[in-house]
């Protein structure tokens, strides 16, 4: 569940990234909360892949 997330995370942050501007900001900030879950999965012992 987590990696789906992620992967459309980074995406739509290359997409927001190449072509959209104002949409670009936005995006880095779902990119940087899909991280920081992904790290507190980790620290906590689970399976961030899961």
């Amino acid at each position: 569940m987590i990696t789906t997330i992620a992967i459309i995370l980074l995406i739509l942050w290359a997409l927001g990234f190449i072509g959209f501007g104002v949409l670009g900001g936005f995006i880095h900030i779902l990119l940087v909360v899909a991280i920081v879950l992904i790290l507190i999965r980790l620290i906590n012992g689970q399976n961030p892949l899961k």
